[in-house]
């Protein structure tokens, strides 16, 4: 029992001779040139590292500013896609520096994974679906980043488009993170003009040429005011009536997720201005009827 619970004197002779061995090595001044060599080399590798990465980027972006300065959506995308590329190489660079430098076999280490590799290469065709499609989509300018965009069941503006998946903000601030190798449709509101119809609803008794003119006349003068627009907004006309109201319809065409922003304004101010003409806007009626004295 006593063999197994208290060190024998020759235990402790072996641990103290190790001990002495292990001090010594470390007090020789061989082993310090080695550590001190080898934190300089890891020192420098993440030092020149961290200026590769920088530099890099810095030059990726100055690149692409000066050839394709009249696309900056596209501009943006591809920027962001290099500098995450190149910021990937690096470091996986520099791990493997410096673990050459502690002594490990890199070669060895890289045949191993080679091996790893072709073993998990059945279970990682999800992996490079997602990876080549994200170079199409930014080959065939699909969407790039700040696009306003419908994809699958996410809506919203592109935050980034990366190796593996695509980052959207949506309007309500949450934020959907999709492979893209799951992406199948695609509606990209911010590349073509916008579109608006404004209905509103007058009176039947109201004058509707006047309605027209008067419209018209103020309609003219927004795009002097607002550069979003993209032309004349255009008085349609009556597209529908009820027994009590008639509905006016206005079109306009603005730049891209514009139209929003321009319908508010319109609206506001085709109600004051027929307001101010007296032109009478359609309102709720309702009819009372009283019972007759006999009940039902």
């Amino acid at each position: 029992m006593e063999k197994y619970l208290f060190l024998t004197t020759t235990d402790l002779k072996g641990i103290a001779r190790h001990t002495t061995k292990l001090w010594n090595y470390i007090m020789r001044q061989q082993f310090w040139d080695i550590v001190i060599t080898a934190s300089f080399k890891i020192l420098m590798i993440l030092i020149f590292s961290y200026l590769a990465v920088v530099i890099g980027k810095k030059v990726i972006a100055r690149a692409f500013i000066v050839r394709i300065h009249n696309n900056e959506r596209r501009q943006i995308t591809i920027v962001k896609l290099l500098q995450s590329v190149l910021s990937y190489l690096v470091y996986f660079s520099a791990i493997m520096g410096i673990l050459s430098v502690i002594s490990i076999d890199v070669v060895g280490l890289l045949a191993g994974a080679g091996i790893a590799s072709v073993a998990i290469a059945f279970g990682a065709q999800s992996l490079v679906k997602d990876v080549i499609t994200g170079f199409f989509i930014i080959l065939e300018e699909q969407f790039s980043v700040g696009d306003y965009v419908r994809i699958n069941v996410a809506e919203g503006t592109v935050m980034e488009i990366g190796l593996r998946t695509t980052k959207i903000k949506g309007i309500t601030g949450e934020q959907f993170i999709i492979p893209n190798g799951t992406i199948n449709d695609v509606t990209n509101f911010s590349i073509n003009n916008s579109k608006a119809m404004i209905d509103m609803q007058v009176a039947l008794e109201a004058d509707i040429e006047k309605v027209q003119k008067v419209i018209q006349t103020y309609l003219d003068t927004l795009p002097q005011q607002y550069e979003e627009l993209v032309s004349t907004p255009l008085f349609i006309g009556v597209t529908n009536t009820t027994s009590t109201e008639a509905t006016i319809r206005i079109s306009l065409e603005t730049l891209p997720l514009q139209q929003y922003a321009i319908s508010r304004i319109v609206r506001k101010d085709v109600i004051d201005i027929l307001t101010k003409n007296g032109i009478p806007l359609a309102v709720p009626k309702m009819m009372f009827y009283e019972k007759g004295q006999g009940g039902e």
